[in-house]
């Protein structure tokens, strides 16, 4: 291990991860890493069929646990619902009031109507968020992606309502070609790089480290192997938020797609025609007959809404006078998160 505060902050704004395993923020400061399932051991599927074969092997595998899952409007947990013991608890998010993402909500109580699950929200406010943060940033030694406090949230109930292990469905976007607008073309490497990190940390930091020579270990003359840059970086940052969010709180999880993999190359133009996530699109014709196939949103979390009227950080480590104006509200968390962390450690 050793001490690289500077990388460290470059690498989360970038990356809403650290790269680097061995760097981190202070000393005695390990931050925590996800450990994946080995590919060798992993399902090769190339058709819905295959896929509602492997789903059913792993669950009946679970068989003697009680199980809970996360259910929200999308294909991936959707098909997953299909699976569950009858009555069992599915766990919804609902904002403001059941006011942001209605329609996510409505397709989630339809899901569990059909499969007969009992489904309960999870309110989340932004005390929630804040009650959860510091727990999470002490378990991981580093700042954290802001899903984490909702599905810790989610992840407490649970564990009141006695389930054993939760179920999620959030590596079927990284196994069967979900990141349509990552895979939308052929990237230039220079390009690429502006369109995958978060924030680019010169803009933002006194003392930025340049990242590029990460990008470059993916270089193929003037363009980019962004999907092997996808299958580590990317995988990594999202598994790893899971993870975190459900071991400080203490409750087991699967997610059943990570068990599976491509027997065959995505086909990028099948995706790039708008058939991303082409065979999960074919499962959930088979699972629900009858229903509309749903638009891909990510985990909704009102972060804009959060941010609105935030000045930006104040600490020594960022430039001052940042032009708020130019970040979402999910760039604004990461800027957010990461002065609460440093706030923390340095206290």
């Amino acid at each position: 291990m050793s001490v690289d505060k500077n990388y460290c902050l470059s690498s989360f704004l970038a990356f809403r991860y650290i790269y680097e395993n061995d760097k981190d923020f202070a000393v005695g400061l390990k931050h925590r890493t996800y450990t994946h399932h080995p590919d060798s051991k992993k399902t090769a599927v190339k058709s819905a069929l295959e896929i509602d074969n492997a789903l059913r092997k792993i669950f009946d595998s679970l068989n003697g646990k009680k199980l809970g899952m996360m259910l929200s409007g999308g294909m991936d947990s959707a098909i997953l619902a299909s699976y569950m013991p009858e009555g069992s608890n599915a766990y919804t998010f609902r904002f403001l009031g059941g006011k942001f993402g209605e329609e996510e909500l409505k397709r989630a109580e339809q899901y569990a109507k059909h499969y007969k699950l009992n489904l309960k929200y999870i309110d989340i406010s932004w005390d929630t968020v804040l009650k959860n943060l510091v727990p999470l940033m002490e378990h991981k030694n580093a700042p954290v992606h802001s899903i984490e406090p909702q599905i810790m949230e989610a992840a407490l109930q649970a564990k009141k309502d006695g389930v054993d292990m939760m179920v999620i469905g959030d590596a079927a976007d990284y196994v069967f070609g979900g990141m349509d607008g990552l895979l939308s073309k052929d990237w230039k490497f220079e390009e690429f790089y502006r369109r995958f990190i978060y924030i680019e940390p010169s803009e933002v930091l006194n003392d930025p480290v340049d990242l590029h020579y990460i990008f470059e270990k993916y270089r193929k003359g003037d363009y980019i192997d962004f999907l092997g840059m996808m299958d580590t970086i990317t995988i990594d940052e999202s598994y790893a938020s899971y993870e975190n969010a459900f071991s400080t709180s203490g409750l087991d999880y699967i997610d059943p797609y990570e068990f599976l993999k491509m027997a065959e190359p995505l086909d990028l133009k099948r995706i790039r025609s708008g058939d991303t996530k082409y065979l999960i699109r074919d499962l959930f014709r088979i699972k629900y007959p009858d229903f509309n196939l749903p638009n891909k949103i990510p985990m909704p979390r009102p972060v804009d809404e959060y941010f609105k009227n935030w000045k930006g950080p104040t600490r020594p480590e960022f430039k001052k006078d940042i032009d708020m104006s130019k970040f979402s509200g999910n760039q604004k968390w990461l800027l957010y998160c990461l002065e609460r962390f440093l706030n923390l450690i340095e206290k």
